[in-house]
């Protein structure tokens, strides 16, 4: 089965046909992030892969500009209807990062690097990195190993698993982790529960 991750007719479908699929309110790493962001100052982050803007409105509150990258249209709709109109939202695929040569003071990723390959990956690491201002934070939530779908489905590659409707997952351990982020001001990384056990990684560009 064909890898579903970057496919937009295969996310377009998904919004359409469940919306708000995750509900409304924010994830807990998304909380974490924005009282970490408003602690140290950030004014503007970069959401790739913003979905339909759950994770958006509670930096806003706290007077955050945020701008999106997301590969649904009907995911952008959505996601203008909960922010408001004026957010910007750039319509592709995190894979073909940088839209534009903006700068951030942050940005925040949430549950979509271990939908990438390991390529995919570390240029979207890199790609983000290279949109933070100096003295700006890079803060990925991944899933974990420790998460109870780890081990399910079938193996494509190293902790790569084909899971749901040909999504392919793979998951972090703190090996893993460093092996990808440390070249990139890595930081901290802390384990958060949600709906799955998931890490949540910052790093630092000085």
């Amino acid at each position: 089965m064909a890898n579903n991750n970057e496919n937009p007719e295969f996310w377009e479908r998904a919004f359409s046909e469940k919306q708000e699929m995750w509900g409304l309110e924010p994830a807990l790493s998304a909380v974490l992030s924005r009282d970490f962001f408003v602690k140290n100052s950030v004014k503007n982050i970069l959401i790739p892969g913003i979905g339909y803007g759950r994770n958006a409105q509670i930096f806003r509150e706290n007077r955050i500009e945020v701008a999106g990258i997301e590969i649904s249209k009907s995911a952008i709709e959505m996601a203008k209807k909960h922010n408001g109109g004026n957010m910007v939202i750039h319509h592709g695929s995190v894979t073909d990062m940088p839209f534009d040569q903006q700068q951030y003071d942050g940005i925040f990723c949430y549950a979509l690097i271990h939908l990438l390959s390991g390529d995919e990956r570390k240029k979207l690491i890199s790609d983000c990195y290279n949109q933070l201002s100096k003295g700006g934070y890079l803060i990925f939530a991944v899933i974990s190993k420790k998460a109870g779908s780890y081990g399910k489905g079938k193996l494509i590659s190293d902790d790569r698993y084909e899971m749901f409707e040909g999504a392919q997952v793979y998951f972090y351990d703190e090996e893993s982790i460093k092996a990808e982020f440390s070249e990139y001001g890595l930081f901290e990384i802390t384990e958060v529960e949600e709906n799955q056990s998931f890490y949540l990684i910052k790093c630092s560009k000085n």
